[in-house]
């Protein structure tokens, strides 16, 4: 389990496919203190597990679903990557709950810059826009963020200064894709009213 609190920005060092998976090192470290092989790290927001450790990065290996489901296959080597360690037992919950467990990938459709601060909007498919909503906590390539607006398309987050300095989002623009994972509290209560409905029916 994660916070959605980016703990360092790595970048893609190398990537090779290897059968059916692609192998991919990222350089990193601050996120490598106390990283072992098997655990887990999320990579802009993909729960992904540490195949080998050194002082300057580690290995994860993505499958075909991580690659068909999140934006990972997009990288290239030397793009910036938001990395977070697993939440650590008896550690504050700064940001919200978060799985790293992708539900799918949104569009960049604007990124406005306001002052210090800017505006990003995201089209998001339709199957996961009931989950979202309006002040409600939603990870964009593994950030935590509070929803903003909504509309017909996706939803709009405004980016704070530490948040422009401290992650990726800074860089994505127009036509970018990046993944997306909702409140786990909107799926559970959805599974609840689904399942209580079958039963009465």
């Amino acid at each position: 389990m994660f916070t959605g609190l980016v703990e360092e920005v790595g970048a893609i060092a190398a990537s090779e496919a290897v059968g059916s998976i692609r192998r991919v090192r990222i350089g990193a470290r601050e996120v490598v203190a106390g990283l072992g092989v098997g655990d887990s790290v999320s990579v802009d927001g993909v729960c992904l597990t540490a195949t080998s450790v050194r002082a300057d990065g580690f290995n994860v290996d993505l499958g075909p679903e991580t690659l068909r489901r999140t934006s990972l296959g997009d990288r290239a080597v030397g793009d910036a990557v938001n990395l977070e360690r697993a939440l650590a037992v008896g550690a504050r919950l700064a940001g919200h709950v978060v799985q790293g467990h992708v539900d799918g990938t949104g569009v960049v459709s604007a990124f406005r810059v306001d002052g210090e601060t800017a505006w990003l909007e995201i089209e998001t498919p339709p199957a996961l826009r009931r989950y979202i909503a309006e002040k409600g906590s939603i990870s964009v390539d593994g950030v935590s963020l509070t929803v903003a607006s909504i509309d017909d398309d996706g939803f709009g987050v405004m980016l704070i200064p530490h948040t422009l300095s401290a992650t990726t989002l800074s860089r994505r623009q127009v036509g970018h894709r990046v993944n997306l994972e909702v409140d786990i509290l909107a799926k559970y209560v959805e599974g609840l009213l689904t399942w209580k409905e079958t039963k009465t029916s």
